[in-house]
């Protein structure tokens, strides 16, 4: 009889851990899919309006003129006249209004950029006992201070920012997308991580 719980058990939990990883992947791609429809909405309109194009073959469209509109501004941006122009915007206007460079920095630390917005990985002691937290270094302060951001898994957009003394920051050699993969897996594949701790 325990045999049979046991064998119920490991049965239904393996399945669970097929079947849900899949389920959350088809509710991302229905969130996205929803959130790029939202934003089109005004061009499928027009769309549907001129063209007299069904709904969803509207859609598509709106999607693909869009993705050209980006590949054609990246490619501006790209030529020595467009570079200027959008550096000369940037410094005189966009810069100055609030909040711009952080919503810049994280866009291109979530699309993979070069631009780094996190420094280091680092285990901060928050409590004041052995209780380590995985946290990425966004700035380290000429009063001997550092800036921290602790993701709240598994999506690390949202999470918390300390200000901790150097003393509770311990910055491991450790890269930071291997460590964003740890905050995503919800501290699954952590083992490397914290053996860097120890060395």
């Amino acid at each position: 009889m325990e045999k049979l719980k046991i064998f119920i058990k490991t049965t239904v939990l393996g399945g669970l851990l097929v079947v849900l990883p899949i389920y959350i992947l088809v509710l991302v791609f229905k969130w996205f899919f929803e959130f790029v429809i939202d934003n089109i909405r005004p061009i499928v309109y027009v769309l549907i309006q001129t063209v007299r194009l069904h709904e969803f073959i509207a859609s598509i469209l709106a999607i693909v003129i869009t993705l050209l509109l980006f590949f054609a501004i990246g490619l501006a941006v790209r030529t020595r006249l467009g570079k200027f122009t959008f550096d000369f915007i940037e410094i005189n206007f966009l810069k100055k209004l609030p909040f711009y460079k952080i919503i810049k920095d994280t866009v291109l630390q979530l699309v993979g950029s070069e631009k780094n917005l996190f420094k280091a990985v680092a285990l901060v002691n928050l409590y004041g006992n052995e209780t380590l937290i995985t946290a990425f270094v966004t700035e380290e302060h000429d009063n001997g201070m550092y800036s921290v951001f602790v993701p709240s898994g598994p999506a690390p957009t949202a999470g918390f920012i300390y200000h901790l003394k150097k003393e509770q920051v311990h910055i491991i050699d450790y890269q930071v997308d291997k460590a964003m993969k740890t905050v995503f897996s919800l501290g699954a594949g952590s083992n490397e991580l914290t053996k860097l701790l120890n060395k």
